[in-house]
């Protein structure tokens, strides 16, 4: 028996509750992990408070990622005693999910733990970070460098947007926190933000185009901030975008992209290749410094993670929430 958070629905109501599952309960897969830490994300927070389409099929176990130990397996990848990281695939959506004290899983979803990280480190990265190194690595793709000008990172004090900041400080950039919340102000210098807006000069309906300003962004928000920032991008500028927590909508105009020649790339980091996920990480190992994880990341036990789900959706989390699934 092990311990879960375990979503269930009934007459259209949707109910979510900690419960104790036998490992005879768990779904096929090729690998069964002891999962050490997780954490909760935007779209776990959906899934737990039932206010996003997230979960497909009932009952589920959310928990988009893990980490943990191998306790068993028959993937020619993966033998017990292997520490193990999963990062989105459907988790928690249409496949019992890691918020829970085990997982059975695809190993081909699976990839190593960098040794740099302990399973504590991994999940204070997370999905969220992750998704990070991605957008950076499509700056670079793009041949954004730091000579040639600002970054600008929106939602900044947010789970991507704070471990993209010290990434990209790390690496000579420029960077420009965009918040809703500007009393995180000094926790964002100290990731490494050069500068700290409001949200509010970005969250409103704007112009086509704006004075050029930004060299590369890495939206979290969509909406009217993702029209602004690219209304605002210098001439072959490019904007990585991987966010809505503003909206699903894209109230812009070709301008910036036919007139200045600006690109818009989309992050998707659920189901990215294996290769671009091992990329990933491994830049994380090297790019990331692991001490700045403790100042972005809080730990709370299983429990908790069902009431700050809610606080997460509000805005009200700085940073990233581990679930110590233990604790």
């Amino acid at each position: 028996m092990f311990k879960a958070i375990y979503i269930s629905k009934s007459d259209d109501k949707q109910q979510c509750a900690i419960r104790d599952i036998n490992e005879t309960e768990l779904p096929e897969g090729d690998v069964t992990l002891r999962v050490e830490y997780s954490t909760l994300n935007y779209k776990d927070g959906l899934a737990i408070t039932g206010k996003g389409p997230v979960v497909r099929k009932f009952p589920m176990v959310p928990g988009v990622d893990g980490a943990g130990v191998v306790t068993a397996s028959s993937h020619s990848g993966f033998k017990a005693g292997d520490k193990a990281v999963l990062n989105g695939w459907g988790v928690g959506e249409t496949h019992w999910g890691c918020l829970a004290q085990r997982a059975r899983l695809k190993g081909d979803w699976l990839i190593a733990l960098p040794e740099k990280f302990s399973t504590r480190q991994a999940m204070a990265i997370g999905s969220a970070g992750y998704t990070a190194m991605l957008c950076v690595l499509a700056l670079e793709k793009h041949g954004v460098t730091p000579e040639q000008g600002e970054i600008v990172v929106t939602g900044a004090a947010g789970g991507v947007g704070s471990v993209v900041i010290a990434l990209l400080a790390k690496l000579g950039y420029r960077v420009v926190a965009s918040t809703g919340r500007v009393s995180e102000a000094d926790y964002l210098k100290a990731l490494g933000a050069a500068e700290v807006i409001d949200r509010a000069t970005l969250s409103a309906p704007g112009k086509p185009l704006a004075k050029k300003r930004w060299a590369g962004a890495i939206d979290t928000v969509g909406s009217h901030t993702l029209a602004n920032v690219c209304a605002a991008m210098r001439y072959r500028g490019v904007v990585a975008a991987c966010g809505l927590a503003q909206g699903m909508d894209f109230p812009a105009s070709v301008a910036p992209f036919i007139l200045r020649g600006v690109t818009l790339a989309g992050i998707d980091s659920v189901m990215a290749p294996r290769a671009l996920r091992v990329q990933a990480w491994s830049r994380l190992a090297r790019d990331l410094d692991a001490a700045k994880l403790d100042t972005i990341s809080q730990e709370i036990n299983l429990a908790a993670a069902i009431p700050a789900a809610a606080e997460l959706l509000a805005g009200k989390v700085r940073g990233r929430l581990v679930v110590n699934v233990n604790g």
